[in-house]
């Protein structure tokens, strides 16, 4: 087994979950007691996508759906899916350079900014020895 590299997570930040309809996916988590904290448009590659958090208590889940033309793999899959776990930083650019000084299987070529949150937030993700998805987030 490998040594682990000198890399401060503070904890879970979300999990990721790809939805085929927005609004049923929050009616849902709803009546378990989450509650909408941020929602906000993104754009992917087949056009705009809506991404959610839903928080309860320390939990969050990002809920986003996809564009309709990409909607297909997610409709056809059958079981549920989690996309991607999330692991909240301090320090996103210092994270990025810890991972890469590693050797790490980076996905992106800088962490990423996305208008999120109040002031934004970065990320960026590590592919794990059977390509799950780990991000690495900081809100600013």
């Amino acid at each position: 087994m490998q040594n682990p590299i000198n890399l401060k997570i503070n904890s879970i930040q979300h999990i990721g979950i790809p939805v085929t309809n927005i609004q049923a996916s929050q009616i849902f988590y709803s009546s378990l007691g989450f509650a909408n904290v941020m929602e906000e448009p993104f754009t992917d590659k087949d056009g705009q996508g809506t991404c959610v958090m839903m928080q309860l208590g320390d939990i969050i889940l990002e809920l986003y759906q996809l564009p309709e033309a990409a909607l297909a793999g997610i409709r056809g899959r059958g079981h549920g899916h989690i996309d991607h776990v999330a692991f909240d930083v301090s320090d996103i650019d210092q994270t990025f350079t810890i991972i890469k000084e590693a050797g790490f299987n980076i996905q992106e070529e800088a962490p990423v900014f996305l208008q999120f949150w109040k002031n934004g937030c970065k990320y960026f993700n590590i592919a794990g020895p059977d390509g799950e998805r780990l991000e690495f987030n900081q809100i600013l």
